[in-house]
């Protein structure tokens, strides 16, 4: 697998106000003449690449001892190669490495222990710059034109693979609310699936961040060759009319739907491995946050279409805290819905 690397470099600042000054002092000689790599679970070119450049841009203004970022990519399976990666320790923990995931990234030890195999409470979350809602994009040329149209009439849809949002949602939704989606999986990211609506090998990306569509899309919009015929979740975003995907018919249901719409919650979380030792980690925690209130990064957020409303690491942690002790009788159905030919097991 080809990857792709850019070095995106700015000066730091050396202070932090939540650490004793010695621990400040350490943590600044040690980034000091360093570089991190950024690692992003997903191809470029798409809406993780366009997060990972603006952030990396501006979070090194904030991380003691003015390292560089290298942003890596590497792609496959939602976002599960760097996970598993990263929590098996094939990335060095010691401060040096961040990643960034899919949204679903954090839920698939739970709904596909076969695939995620690491522990997210593990990982030491830094933060998102937005929680994301997802979309349903249709290509016009979709028998698909309305959210009516979803239940009645046959739609392929492209998506990477289990865990990932573009299989999950559209898998659940057939088996919970009767929609008709067709999955084809193993598209490598949303960029691919966007090639493959314009090739005519699927009708849709069901389930898109509308952050990636506004930023990724826009053009297409513009011009009507796609449409947002639905939303999923239970608030519309503010700057989408699309209608909402119905909820469940029963508090099982909703509970299931629950777990999935969670994800939007993580949005595009940016992570630590485990065992990164707890000064640098808290420095990086820190340098997030100051990130997302750096008017500068605001800025430049707003030219590229970014969606900046973000969450804190701890909110995030709490969340992932919270996923993981849901009763065990829902998971195992949300389990068999997502993958039937494992029921049981």
């Amino acid at each position: 697998m080809s990857i792709f690397r850019t070095i995106l470099s700015a000066s730091a600042l050396c202070a932090s106000a939540t650490l004793p000054a010695s621990a400040q002092n350490a943590v600044a000689d040690f980034y000091k003449g360093k570089t991190i790599t950024l690692q992003v679970g997903s191809e470029p070119a798409g809406g993780y690449d366009v997060v990972a450049r603006v952030v990396a841009k501006h979070l090194v203004n904030h991380i003691p001892g003015a390292p560089q970022i290298m942003v890596q990519f590497i792609p496959g399976g939602g976002s599960l190669r760097l996970a598993n990666q990263m929590y098996a320790g094939g990335s060095l923990r010691d401060g040096t490495v961040i990643g960034l995931a899919s949204n679903g990234m954090p839920t698939t030890p739970l709904l596909s222990p076969e695939a995620g195999h690491f522990d997210p409470t593990k990982f030491y979350f830094l933060g998102t710059p937005s929680h994301e809602v997802e979309v349903l994009a249709v290509w016009h040329e979709a028998p698909v034109k309305t959210i009516d149209d979803v239940f009645t009439k046959e739609m392929i849809v492209g998506a990477s693979a289990p865990g990932s949002a573009t299989y999950d949602f559209p898998l659940v939704t057939n088996a919970l609310l009767g929609t008709k989606f067709k999955i084809v999986v193993g598209y490598r990211g949303a960029t691919e699936v966007k090639l493959a609506m314009q090739r005519g090998e699927v009708h849709a990306n069901a389930a898109l961040a509308w952050g990636s569509a506004k930023s990724q899309y826009a053009d297409l919009m513009r011009d009507g060759k796609l449409k947002i015929v639905a939303q999923y979740g239970y608030k519309q975003a503010h700057d989408l009319p699309a209608p909402l995907m119905k909820l469940g018919a029963t508090e099982a249901d909703r509970q299931i739907l629950d777990i999935l719409y969670a994800r939007g919650e993580y949005g595009r979380p940016f992570f630590l491995p485990p065992d990164v030792p707890a000064d640098r980690a808290k420095a990086l925690r820190k340098a997030f946050r100051e990130t997302m209130e750096d008017p500068a990064f605001l800025d430049e957020a707003k030219k590229v279409t970014l969606e900046v409303d973000p969450l804190t690491g701890e909110e995030l942690e709490t969340l992932t805290k919270r996923l993981l002790s849901i009763p065990a009788d829902v998971v195992a159905r949300t389990r068999a819905l997502l993958d039937p030919g494992k029921a049981g097991k």
